[in-house]
């Protein structure tokens, strides 16, 4: 018995187009929230860094009875720094499980001496925030030398670190000593450190470099401008690259995102150590 042949119907144009355009509204609607999980977690992952940040500079004062300073300088007859410059985050290396980085290191040369060529550019996840571009080394403006990347920035205050390094209101200034003690505010009414995004400024964890111009915003930040503020931002500002805020770590060793539209009185109240404005802080 002969069998009748089988005719088989492929797609038609139509029918193909159809399911590319399906296939593509499915696309931009995935991509989306692939994007925003990707975001939350990156964001997370900055805030533990933060957290841990938190616990190296609380078990630091334990060891030292202070905060480290927000970096080592002397000062010249011009009041300019000479050195070695040194940073908040360098001081804590041993803190965050880094001493033998921390060993490399001669603390009592310049950052930009030769003797510390390598670790000057070595490169420390816990002070990278996962949502900004990858750096890894960059040469600051009026400098000769490689420094490496961070994200991290330790709060000056509101005041124009410019107009006088060794005289913050925050948590961090040239040669600072503070305790808990100094903070009058409230340890949990007090910044001490926030984010910097490579968009902004490049900051780094090594230290300021003696020599060129604003040197000091590689380390410190102030909070005389609302973060994220594209209008007023300035190089020693705070950034991200979150969406609609920043992430402080705070004396009591929390960590909150900042939102973009806080008042401009309670961010700058939040700054200073002992500055006595009554703070509500909502996020």
């Amino acid at each position: 018995m002969l069998l009748a042949p089988v005719h088989r119907r492929g797609f038609t144009l139509i029918e193909l187009l159809v399911v590319i355009a399906i296939i593509a509204v499915l696309i931009a609607l995935l991509v989306p929230a692939v994007q925003r999980v990707r975001e939350s977690a990156s964001r997370l992952r900055c805030h533990n860094n933060l957290k841990q940040i938190g616990l190296a500079l609380h078990s630091y004062h334990d060891r030292m009875k202070y905060f480290p300073p927000g970096y080592v300088s002397g000062v010249n007859a011009a009041g300019e720094d000479t050195g070695p410059g040194w940073g908040w985050a360098a001081h804590i290396l041993d803190d965050i499980e880094q001493t033998p980085l921390r060993r490399q290191i001669n603390f009592g040369l310049d950052v930009a001496h030769s003797a510390n060529a390598g670790p000057r550019v070595h490169r420390l996840q816990i002070f990278l925030c996962p949502s900004d571009a990858h750096v890894g080394t960059f040469v600051p403006d009026g400098a000769s030398v490689s420094i490496a990347h961070g994200n991290y920035a330790g709060v000056f205050g509101n005041l124009e670190i410019e107009d006088g390094p060794g005289n913050g209101n925050g948590m961090f200034y040239r040669n600072s000593r503070l305790r808990f003690a100094d903070l009058v505010d409230g340890s949990s009414n007090t910044f001490l450190v926030g984010e910097r995004s490579s968009n902004l400024s490049k900051a780094t964890w090594t230290g300021a470099l003696a020599g060129i111009d604003e040197s000091q915003a590689l380390v410190l930040g102030t909070c005389d401008h609302l973060p994220n503020d594209l209008a007023a931002a300035h190089a020693e500002d705070f950034w991200s690259r979150h969406a609609q805020g920043v992430n402080f770590l705070f004396g009591d060793g929390s960590v909150h995102n900042i939102h973009n539209s806080i008042s401009e009185d309670v961010y700058r109240a939040l700054s200073t150590r002992a500055g006595g404005e009554p703070v509500s802080l909502v996020e």
